[in-house]
């Protein structure tokens, strides 16, 4: 059967990247997509290149009938999903591509976003949505928060190795690159071509990012006790890309075979031979993700970097990702198409 599908804030990239993916996905058909100010338009007028699809026109939230709809994707801004996922069926499967869900904690919520959360019996249903690590959740759930996208390309670098105790949990620096399109797609002076061409720059640092919530949940969970990563992203001229190093002390060649065996059985997670190091031009538009290990000068230090596209499976990609499971679709579906290169 195909399932009917709504993506709720289409007239953003996550939007159009769900699209694009869908397109080729088979088991699913898209029946309705939202935009709030450019409802009425055709998706082909807002993103010239998904002209070719047959799509619905963009609609307004409130003007979609979600009977026989069997999956809700929200694309929409941080703090909007809540309202809009509350007043949504009960049967209708949802996943969530912004931040609203991805704290388990209200407290830690309200500290990261600095407002209480707005629906706190739906964030208690939430399912953290890194697909590798809760596939079993959720399949079985109603809705999945899907993660930031620097959260989940940390993550994957780091993940078991803070689980297996391979490095030193008081001394993790992570150092991301991060690509313009992470922002979002509304209109702000510093992303203008003459504000970020030709340079990057630090931001969310000193600990204020709010991806650290993700992180500090996730990692200290794993090691049973606080852990707190020193993290600060920076925005490089590039549309699509994450590029996480992370600087720790453990025996490189241990790591290296740690994670090679973590991630053995994934199709999207490929760890490259010790000693080579990924590149963002090489997982572009595509749901891979590269890791690589080095050593250091030091002895007892080590490198570990993973290369994701941003957009892909660090959001939509994840999401259909999440969206196969939970409809009981061959995880892999819509999702194999190989990087774009050059």
């Amino acid at each position: 059967m195909t399932a009917k599908i709504a993506i709720l804030g289409a007239s953003g990239y996550t939007g159009a990247e769900l699209v694009r993916l869908i397109a080729t996905h088979g088991g699913m058909e898209i029946v309705a997509l939202t935009a709030d100010r450019k409802a009425g338009q055709a998706m082909g007028q807002v993103f010239p290149h998904l002209r070719h699809l047959g799509l619905p026109p963009l609609a307004r939230i409130e003007e979609v009938d979600f009977a026989g709809i069997d999956l809700v994707f929200c694309a929409l801004p941080h703090a909007t999903s809540q309202a809009v996922i509350a007043d949504l069926p009960r049967g209708v499967k949802i996943v969530d591509l912004s931040a609203d869900f991805r704290l388990r904690s209200p407290e830690d919520y309200e500290t990261w976003y600095g407002k209480p959360h707005g629906a706190q019996d739906l964030q208690a249903e939430a399912v953290y949505g890194l697909t590798e690590f809760y596939r079993e959740q959720i399949r079985a759930a109603r809705l999945v928060a899907g993660t930031g996208c620097n959260a989940a390309a940390g993550q994957y670098a780091l993940r078991p190795l803070v689980a297996g105790g391979l490095i030193d949990l008081d001394d993790i620096v992570l150092d991301l690159k991060c690509a313009v399109s992470g922002a979002g797609r509304s209109l702000k002076e510093p992303l203008l071509h003459a504000e970020l061409s030709e340079g990057y720059h630090a931001y969310g640092y000193g600990g204020t990012h709010r991806h650290l919530g993700e992180f500090d949940q996730e990692f200290s969970a794993l090691a049973g006790r606080p852990v707190h990563v020193q993290f600060t992203p920076h925005l490089m001229p590039a549309n699509r890309g994450i590029l996480a190093t992370a600087y720790v002390k453990g025996e490189a060649p241990a790591i290296h075979d740690t994670l090679s065996q973590a991630y053995r059985d994934e199709a999207f997670l490929q760890v490259l031979p010790f000693g080579e190091l990924p590149s963002t031009r090489h997982v572009r538009g595509s749901n891979f993700c590269h890791i690589g290990v080095s050593g250091d000068r030091v002895p007892g230090r080590a490198m570990v970097v993973a290369a994701l596209d941003n957009l892909t499976k660090g959001s939509s990609g994840q999401a259909l990702q999440n969206a196969n499971l939970m409809l009981h679709i061959p995880e892999h579906t819509g999702l194999t198409l190989a990087p774009c290169f050059p």
